[in-house]
């Protein structure tokens, strides 16, 4: 699923009540933009029953250039890491894995 899938499902549920693809569109925009705000400020965002998104520390290292072999010092950094709720893992459970 890409986000246009994503608009389509949030378009499909009647309980929404959203009505127009911009409109859907908009709400799942204000949700990523506040989930990436949270982050910011706080560090985590935790969505009971779906999960929780976390800053991570990477510690800086050593890497190999895949081209030429040589070694290279990768600095430190920040990312994001996200921890899946009971209901979502719940859900994930029940799905058929994916066919290849």
């Amino acid at each position: 699923m890409n986000k246009q899938d994503l608009i389509e499902a949030v378009l499909a549920n009647k309980e929404a009540g959203i009505e127009s693809k911009a409109a859907a569109a908009r709400a799942i925009d204000a949700v990523l933009d506040g989930i990436a705000a949270g982050i910011k400020k706080d560090g985590n965002v935790q969505l009971i029953g779906f999960g929780t998104f976390t800053v991570k520390s990477r510690a800086a290292r050593t890497g190999r250039n895949p081209q030429t072999g040589a070694t290279i010092k990768i600095k430190a950094s920040k990312t994001v890491g996200f921890k899946a709720g009971a209901a979502l893992k719940e859900t994930a459970a029940k799905n058929k894995p994916a066919k290849k």
